[in-house]
């Protein structure tokens, strides 16, 4: 994910995919045609909480702009069911012996919106796009990077990537750097989606009337009420069982459009969790709840004291009763987090022993560090995303903890959400509150890209060498019992450093109204729209 929002809570976390985002004020989304009429029996009702911020795939990196993004796009391959990948544009490929070099073999007749073959030209074109320094992708080099050529263009080398060949109209020839296990699940994540070369190059901002090749085509996006997606009537797969999508914009109170039947389902936030799991209430037999595979977390900046001491580090970890925090805030909404990999990850420790809640601990850690005690910290400020000064209740509870049991005052700073989310890097204070929800599942997927020195997620620059050579080994490392091995050793060693600390991995609860079937959301939190039907009420 990337970077995304867990619903469970209202805090940030990132996405892949995950964040809150709106458009520059006056913007517009720009219908593919002509709005035809919606035949109300056939359309999906929906709710999100802003627009997304843009749906270029090469430069999304949040949730919000993704669950729109899947729609409207597809790419080489998707992930199946069983979150394995699957053959999407492309029916089928193969490995060479060395496990470097990937054949992929494209559909004939598979169509942009706008009725144009999509050839494996297109793909070349979108990843040297991508991975050219003036798109402005933030996650070329992680999901790309493996491609030979790739990291050097990034750095403003040749356009023209040597990894990336297109053998025929039909066929493409992609090399990486060494053997990697996760390479084909990160052709599934949107900057390896095809776009049409004539869109992209119509203006700047062409994403706006987005010629994509996915199972919805963007009809309608007024930035006064709601979006709308609508069936794309040529899509190679399973074509929508809808006619159209509406996502009301910030239309009032979830719960309250879902109640009266504005929409068709909503997630559940703290404030109705005992409204909606009353087995004697109106919504219980309408609530799902499904685990994802998430990581809400607070990031140490590494580089700046007083958190390039691992002992304050330490300190702040241990000085936070995470039991407490999810239960009487989160409402058990979530698991708390000992590690960084969560349950049903590959690789996932149940046994993993954490830096447990112990003040005694905490407070012998401040002494033990270069200040020796906490009137000589620096001030100390926590950056998180947001208006108007309203904070998350968990945020107040941790700062709370702190202030309790080491007796620091921590201050917090806002950022708009696009701001925080696409220039967290630079504009981290000493620590920021975040999360991040699985793109795929493989434990690279948290531990190299969060915590790897140099990695473009790594937000808190938290830089181990050990913990590098560990992650390295893991990700060429053949057999799976041993590369898995390795993995937890290095999130071993991150726990035990305070790279981060860990608060709890997500759950998402949704209500879903009977006369709705195929809604499935996976554990990343995003449902496939086309398999959702609607019956007539």
């Amino acid at each position: 994910m990337s970077k995304r929002i867990i619903n469970i809570v209202l805090s940030i976390v990132v996405v892949g995919s995950l964040l809150v985002f709106s458009l520059p004020g006056g913007c517009r989304l720009a219908p593919a045609e002509v709005p035809t009429p919606v035949a109300e029996e056939q359309v999906l009702n929906l709710y999100d909480s802003d627009y997304p911020h843009t749906l270029d795939p090469a430069v999304s990196g949040e949730a919000r702009s993704h669950q729109y993004i899947m729609q409207l796009f597809g790419g080489l391959l998707r992930l199946d069911d069983n979150l394995e990948p699957a053959p999407d544009i492309a029916r089928e490929w193969r490995v060479s012996d060395d496990g470097r070099t990937y054949t992929f073999y494209l559909r004939r007749g598979v169509r942009f919106h706008n009725g144009r073959e999509v050839k494996a030209r297109d793909f070349k074109y979108s990843w040297e796009r991508a991975s050219d320094p003036a798109t402005g992708s933030l996650t070329a080099s992680t999901y790309l990077g493996d491609i030979v050529g790739v990291r050097e263009a990034l750095a403003g080398g040749n356009r023209e990537i040597g990894g990336i060949k297109v053998i025929n109209d039909y066929t493409l020839e992609v090399t990486i750097d060494a053997p990697k296990s996760y390479f084909l699940s990160k052709l599934t994540y949107p900057t390896a989606f095809v776009v049409d070369r004539a869109n992209v190059e119509s203006g700047r901002e062409w994403w706006r009337r987005p010629n994509g090749s996915g199972p919805f085509r963007l009809r309608e996006g007024d930035d006064n009420s709601r979006l709308v997606l609508e069936r794309n009537e040529i899509y190679y797969g399973k074509r929508a069982e809808v006619d159209s999508v509406v996502f009301q914009i910030l239309s009032g109170v979830p719960m309250n459009l879902y109640e009266t039947g504005k929409i068709d389902i909503t997630d559940v936030y703290i404030d109705y969790i005992d409204k909606v799991t009353d087995k004697a209430g109106p919504f219980y037999r309408e609530l799902i709840i499904v685990p994802e595979l998430s990581f809400h977390y607070i990031g140490f900046n590494a580089t700046k004291p007083p958190f390039d001491d691992v002992n304050i580090r330490r300190a702040f970890s241990q000085a936070i009763d995470k039991d407490k925090l999810v239960s009487l805030v989160v409402r058990n909404m979530a698991q708390p987090a000992d590690g960084i990999l969560p349950p049903g990850m590959p690789g996932f420790n149940e046994d993993l022993p954490g830096l447990n809640y112990d003040v005694a601990k905490a407070r012998q850690l401040i002494r033990e560090s270069r200040y020796g005690d906490v009137s000589k910290l620096p001030p100390i400020t926590i950056t998180t995303s947001g208006w108007g000064g309203l904070i998350s209740q968990e945020l107040e509870a941790i700062i709370h903890q702190w202030r309790q049991n080491l007796g620091v005052e921590v201050t917090v700073r806002q950022l708009e959400p696009s701001r925080f989310f696409y220039n967290l890097k630079e504009e981290k204070d000493e620590m920021f509150e975040i999360g991040w929800i699985a793109d795929y599942p493989h434990p690279q997927n948290f531990l190299d890209i969060l915590f790897h020195s140099g990695s473009d997620s790594n937000y808190g620059e938290y830089s181990n060498p050990e913990v590098d050579a560990l992650l390295d080994r893991a990700g060429v490392e053949p057999d799976s019992k041993l590369s898995l091995a390795l993995y937890q050793q290095a999130e071993q060693k991150l726990v035990e450093n305070a790279a981060s600390l860990p608060l709890w991995f997500g759950e998402n609860y949704i209500l879903v109204k009977p006369y709705v079937s195929g809604y499935n959301l996976n554990p990343m939190g995003l449902a496939r729209l086309n398999e959702v039907s609607v019956k007539p009420r």
